[in-house]
């Protein structure tokens, strides 16, 4: 893995595709197993999630459903400070055991102002599995349930997540070179 250039910006390697993907493996047996039995409901958060949600999902061991939900806070390599709600959820979740997708939890700002969204339609459980976990930036109490990788509060792009819209299709996990 070298240095890349998105945009006008260089970001270098942070996370091996390999490291990920052993990770999403690992993530996808414990909840399997806390899971069994229970078929829940995934919702992924998009865009972010999409490849992390993908990767996670063909490795369950259970029946489980899944769908999607667009919510967005992101600007360039800040967040805007408002949460923007493009595609909704269309799913019952009375009585269901919910787990959101999520490719990074930061601030905690758009899982925020979702989750009691959720709460109101009285699931069984909700829980949450992300990818990455930035404790430092954290703003609002989000408890993150199941983490792949606790990282410093740096920029990251990669494995859906972009700058600006690109930089997703990389399978590893790029920092910004400050």
């Amino acid at each position: 893995m070298s240095t890349i250039r998105v945009h006008d910006k260089f970001f270098e390697p942070f996370l091996s595709a390999s490291s990920i993907i052993e990770k999403v493996k690992s993530l996808a047996d414990q909840v399997s197993k806390d899971y069994a039995g229970k078929k829940p409901l995934f919702i992924a958060i998009l865009n972010g999630a999409f490849m992390f949600a993908s990767d996670l999902f063909k490795n369950f061991s259970i029946e489980a459903e899944i769908c999607f939900i667009k919510l967005a806070s992101y600007k360039g390599t800040k967040s805007s400070g408002r949460v923007i709600t493009a595609i909704g959820l269309d799913m019952d979740l009375f009585g269901r055991h919910v787990v959101i997708i999520e490719d990074i939890v930061d601030t905690g700002k758009t899982l925020n102002e979702f989750l009691p969204q959720l709460v109101h339609q009285q699931p069984e459980s909700l829980k949450i599995v992300s990818l990455l976990y930035k404790p430092e930036a954290m703003v609002y109490p989000i408890t993150v349930d199941y983490i792949g990788f606790t990282i410093p509060n740096k920029f990251v792009i990669g494995y859906g997540l972009d700058y600006n819209g690109l930089g997703r299709n990389n399978a590893a996990i790029y920092k910004l070179v400050e």
